[in-house]
């Protein structure tokens, strides 16, 4: 049977949050490091943990589209069908990104914010829990393979995080696909869960 967190761990995880701490949480692929997205600190302590270049952005992960009204400036119209059907999923979406948001979230040209809704149940409860968008970076050493496991995550990490949602092991594999847009158009990305060819076809088919 996987371990499912307590009441008491899904509130001291929102806890370490608020007070700009790093928790690792399961997804449906690998472990994901969650920090404030709206905290720079908490941020910039990501990046050192992960050992990750500066000018590569943080995916975040949101429960509900209500939430994209923080982070994005608008959601291009091809995107509607694709989120309708593979929400939640390891779709991961580049939406025109607020100019208020951290360079840490959205890279060197601040163009562009990924966001994705996980279906995992532990990430779900996690996120309403929260009560809004929350970093969703993978549980690795920048270059390295991601952790599958808590006890991989403890492995990789020690005591840089300050909490650990034991959700059992993930299923690993592929991570998310990862789309953005170019002059109007569906553009891969990152390979990843979701074949490109079956996004374009629900984007032409629904769209």
């Amino acid at each position: 049977m996987m371990p499912v967190p307590s009441d008491e761990e899904y509130k001291r995880a929102v806890s370490v949050l608020e007070q700009g701490g790093i928790v690792a949480f399961p997804t449906e692929t690998f472990y994901g490091l969650a920090v404030d997205p709206f905290n720079e600190k908490a941020l910039a302590d990501l990046f050192r943990l992960k050992g990750r270049p500066l000018q590569k952005p943080f995916l975040v992960l949101i429960q509900d589209e209500s939430q994209l009204s923080s982070l994005a400036r608008s959601i291009p119209p091809v995107y509607r069908p694709l989120m309708k059907t593979f929400w939640p999923g390891p779709l991961t979406l580049v939406f025109p990104a607020l100019s208020t948001l951290s360079p840490a979230l959205t890279g060197a040209d601040r163009a562009g914010i990924g966001v994705r809704i996980s279906p995992h149940p532990v990430a779900r409860r996690f996120g309403h829990l929260w009560g809004g968008p929350l970093t969703a970076t993978s549980a690795n050493l920048s270059g390295m393979p991601a952790a599958r496991t808590a006890d991989e995550v403890r492995q990789f990490f020690g005591d840089g995080i300050s909490c650990i949602l034991d959700g059992g092991q993930t299923p690993g594999g592929m991570s998310s696909t990862v789309i953005g847009l170019a002059q109007g158009k569906l553009q891969l990305i990152r390979a990843g869960g979701i074949d490109f060819s079956s996004l374009i076809k629900e984007a032409h088919d629904k769209g």
